[in-house]
């Protein structure tokens, strides 16, 4: 029996010690990110902000491809291909992609693949700590805030892997993730920190693989909704100040950002399909999470704090997914309401955790 308890006591320094080379990591990844928006060449990012404006007179729409294709007579004829501009709002304005956070040029580019490279590696060393803590306490780590935390960033890290690997151009997410995975690991380690334990008896069973687990990937996926979203209202404003010469322009610094990230359109698709495909999971985890209550305390629903702020932010992204589709409720009037709905998901998880006692107030800080 001390064996195991000295094995498991191993097991928990080894998840510690795997944790804080993970920020380390994090933290490399980090500044190669930064050196990839600083030294990223403004060449290219230049160009993008002219494509912004209306073309000249008789010169092709931005974007367009030329194709050369012969004809009866032994000449050629240019035909020219318009490019495909996926609106996301009726009257949105036709604008491209900037140029990434390398904005185009090698040395941009080398940094970006570093970082990348790095948050890979970290998310590796991550995923080992989070799995020697699950082999310490011998079930899911996820029974208090500080395993939910660690896991959480991991599954968002992860996420974000995923679809770098499916070509997916996501390489923009990098900065604020990595910047919110160090912050969310740093306040596990210090304030929320809890040593390797047993769970509370309402937390025995089978369910907590399934629900918490659910909550723990519906959240992280949201949160990368949650970052398009806020993007996307800033690069809207971006475009509308460039569509309007007469006004106030931006200042350098939020153009050299801005003008690199994709365009509002893109920004807006893309939080608005990860918010719809996670939804139905979501949904899920609430239904578990009834059932879970039901086989532990006897019952489905009991208007517990972390049921009713789990429904409250269940309502508030059903709204935001109805509210695309319908006439007055889209552009920055959803994306405010996707926001409102992803900070009622923080406040259930800390301010319910936290501050209100309930039965699910087991966070072991």
């Amino acid at each position: 029996m001390n064996l195991a308890v000295a094995a498991n006591e191993n097991m928990a320094n080894i998840s510690n010690v795997l944790i804080y080379s993970a920020m380390a990591v994090y933290t490399l990844a980090f500044i190669a990110h930064m050196a990839e928006w600083v030294f990223g060449s403004r060449s290219k990012v230049g160009r993008t902000a002219a494509a912004l404006t209306a073309p000249a007179a008789g010169s092709a729409p931005a974007g367009n491809v030329t194709v050369q294709v012969a004809t009866r007579g032994g000449g050629t004829a240019v035909l020219e291909r318009p490019k495909v501009v996926t609106r996301s709002v009726a009257g949105a304005r036709d604008v491209p992609d900037g140029p990434g956070a390398a904005g185009g040029s090698e040395q941009g580019d080398l940094y970006g693949r570093i970082a990348v490279s790095l948050t890979v590696l970290a998310f590796l060393i991550h995923a080992g700590g989070v799995l020697a803590r699950a082999i310490s306490v011998e079930r899911a780590p996820w029974g208090n805030m500080y395993e939910f935390s660690t896991t959480f960033s991991m599954v968002a890290v992860g996420a974000y892997a995923v679809l770098l690997a499916l070509k997916k151009s996501v390489r923009w997410i990098g900065l604020p993730l990595v910047t919110t995975v160090l912050l969310d690991l740093g306040l596990a380690v210090t304030v929320l920190y809890t040593d390797s334990d047993q769970l509370v008896p309402a937390l025995h069973s089978y369910w907590l693989w399934i629900h918490v687990s659910c909550a723990i990937i519906s959240g992280a996926v949201l949160y990368l909704g949650a970052v398009g979203t806020l993007l996307y209202l800033f690069r809207d404003r971006f475009e509308a100040k460039l569509a309007d010469p007469g006004g106030k322009q931006p200042g350098a610094f939020a153009s050299s950002v801005l003008e690199r990230l994709p365009s509002a359109a893109s920004l807006d698709k893309f939080a608005y399909r990860i918010n719809a495909t996670v939804f139905p999971l979501w949904t899920f985890t609430i239904i578990a999470g009834a059932i879970w209550a039901e086989a532990a305390w006897g019952r489905y629903w009991g208007w517990d704090p972390k049921e009713v702020w789990s429904f409250i932010t269940w309502v508030a992204y059903a709204c935001y997914l109805h509210a695309r589709a319908t006439a007055g409720w889209k552009g920055r009037k959803a994306a405010y309401l996707a926001l409102i709905a992803f900070a009622c998901f923080l406040f259930n998880y800390y301010g319910v955790n936290i501050f209100i006692t309930g039965k699910h107030s087991y966070a072991g800080v």
